[in-house]
């Protein structure tokens, strides 16, 4: 899942609630003047400015998208960007059906550097192979999760992230507590709070990594799902 919109589970008062179709969930983005795929409009530039930092630093830059549905926040900045050859990026998403329709995108678009991964994204070992990265995307996850899950979820981030990486999420709704619970998360991880650029319902988010190395440590769970 892309989780850079709203999403809710289904259910009636006699029957337990369901799982979101998360693949028919992308559906909202057909509407171009809706407040999702306005907000993904500002992740998307949140995310190409992030890639021209890295860039400007070294010669190639690395991705990492967490839970990332059919990647629609990344893969068409990746499309356009002039040095596209030069990012590498690892997307783990666990329905099938989304990795199916991002693998599609990045072969129909020749974008050679791009591993899709059908995962469990909650476990960092997925990431392994592309850690430490300079930009980390957790699209609209965190309100999906428990606080546990959220104060677990950021601790772990520093071992996905190389020296000054981006970390950019969302959300379509954020209470004021929450908020500031989570910049008290991110800053406790050292992480320093970015842009939050204003958007027309919901909160976009970028961090800063500025805190020592971290090294990855296998069977470290950030969260789960379902």
């Amino acid at each position: 899942m892309d989780h850079t919109g709203t999403a809710a589970s289904v259910g009636t008062a006699d029957a337990a609630p369901t799982a979101p179709d998360w693949y028919a969930w992308h559906a909202q983005y057909d509407d171009l003047a809706s407040p999702a795929t306005q907000r993904l409009g500002a992740v998307q530039d949140l995310v190409r400015t992030a890639l021209d930092r890295a860039l400007a630093a070294r010669p190639t830059a690395t991705v990492i998208s967490v839970a990332a549905g059919q990647s629609r926040d990344l893969l068409p900045v990746l499309i356009e960007h002039p040095r596209r050859d030069d990012i590498r990026a690892r997307v783990v998403e666990l329905d099938p059906r989304n990795a199916d329709f991002a693998e599609g995108a990045c072969h129909g678009a020749g974008l050679r550097a791009v591993e899709v991964v059908s995962a469990d994204a909650g476990l960092v070992d997925v990431f392994a192979e592309a850690a430490p990265a300079d930009l980390i995307l957790l699209g609209e996850l965190l309100p999906l999760l428990g606080p546990d899950d959220v104060e677990g979820t950021i601790a772990a981030l520093p071992q996905l992230c190389a020296s000054d990486a981006t970390v950019v999420c969302s959300a379509s709704t954020v209470p004021e507590a929450v908020r500031h619970a989570w910049l008290v998360s991110f800053e406790r991880a050292g992480f320093t709070p970015g842009e939050e650029p204003a958007v027309p319902a919901g909160r976009v988010f970028a961090h800063r990594y500025t805190g020592p190395p971290i090294p990855l440590v296998p069977g470290t769970r950030m969260f789960r799902l379902g």
